[in-house]
């Protein structure tokens, strides 16, 4: 991992939580002074923000230090298990959320007229968490972490939320008091579905799932563009943690020194290590003329339709040929 990158990430971390701390502490005031369940709802949800941005911040320091002998390849595959850690918070401030709204109503300690204050706090937090929302999503995609990703997802979540808790507020202040807890209960299913996109999406990282398959047609289009592959068979991209390493096959004519062929193997690596996305490459250099090459359905699939890219143009047994690949 960079330095620019660990400091970029580094950075926002620490902007999240500065920014979670502040609402945490603007929603717990109205909710200390007027009680509202709605405000409450967001006073918790806001604490377990700041609580998960501790970690992530944490986590964030750990995935930004450089290689070393026991972690050759950098700690960047400690993101995903970040990440799940926030969902596990998630899910416990819905609960409570839950859990406070159900007993209010069947205590029938609800309808509280919050006031201003709470208008004003809960509009705030709707404008910060879209700030936050954009910003975050735009850097961890940008820098290819999971961690800020799930934060961005969070922050998306959280506009909603305060806007379920404006509507309590204000049914409220107009004599419908069961809106209050009504409010709190949506707020809790936005929490809880933010801690469903969270564990969906890290999992994924976790047992090595396939990429997208526009990064997949990417790494095929790059290995097949060097002028002295004639194919390529057997690509294999899967993540690891938040990164991806990617094996292939490719053929190159037989006759070529051992030199030469490493040459174009060193170049596809190049080529493909290049993107952003990928960790690692391991490319297998096959004498075309061994017919090791096999139909290879997935990579059809992604050149069907591309006549000029080598694995597309085949000869009767399937492979490319000599003469349709010069």
């Amino acid at each position: 991992m960079s330095d620019d990158r660990s400091r970029v990430v580094r950075r926002v971390g620490a902007i999240v939580l500065a920014v979670n701390l502040g609402l945490a502490l603007a929603k717990g005031s109205v909710w200390w002074l007027t009680g509202s369940l709605a405000v409450g709802s967001e006073a918790v949800n806001s604490i377990a923000d700041s609580v998960y941005s501790a970690v992530i911040l944490g986590g964030l320091y750990l995935t930004t230090q450089p290689p070393d002998f026991e972690h050759p390849h950098g700690h960047e595959r400690i993101e995903p298990f970040v990440s799940l850690f926030v969902a596990v918070g998630v899910f416990a401030a819905g609960a409570a959320v839950l859990w406070n709204a159900t007993t209010s109503v069947l205590n029938g300690t609800y309808g509280v007229d919050a006031g201003a204050a709470a208008v004003v706090v809960l509009v705030g937090t709707a404008a910060a968490k879209y700030g936050l929302y954009r910003y975050c999503l735009r850097i961890g995609e940008r820098r290819h972490s999971p961690a800020l990703v799930a934060a961005a997802l969070d922050n998306r979540n959280d506009i909603l939320t305060a806007g379920a808790a404006l509507v309590g507020v204000l049914g409220a202040s107009f004599g419908v008091p069961i809106l209050d807890p009504i409010a709190a209960g949506v707020v809790s299913i936005g929490i809880f579905y933010t801690g469903y996109e969270i564990v969906r999406d890290n999992v994924n990282y976790l047992v090595g799932a396939a990429p997208p398959e526009e990064l997949r047609w990417e790494i095929l289009e790059r290995a097949l563009a060097h002028p002295d592959v004639r194919g390529a068979h057997d690509v294999v991209a899967h993540y690891v943690g938040p990164e991806v390493d990617v094996s292939l096959h490719i053929e190159v004519e037989g006759d070529m020194t051992l030199f030469e062929a490493h040459e174009i193997e060193s170049a596809v690596v190049d080529s493909v290590r290049a993107m952003p996305e990928i960790d690692d490459v391991f490319v297998h250099v096959d004498p075309k003329e061994l017919g090791e090459w096999k139909q290879d359905a997935e990579i059809d699939r992604l050149v069907e339709g591309d006549a000029g890219v080598g694995a597309s143009a085949s000869g009767e047994d399937g492979r490319p040929g000599p003469d349709e690949s010069d």
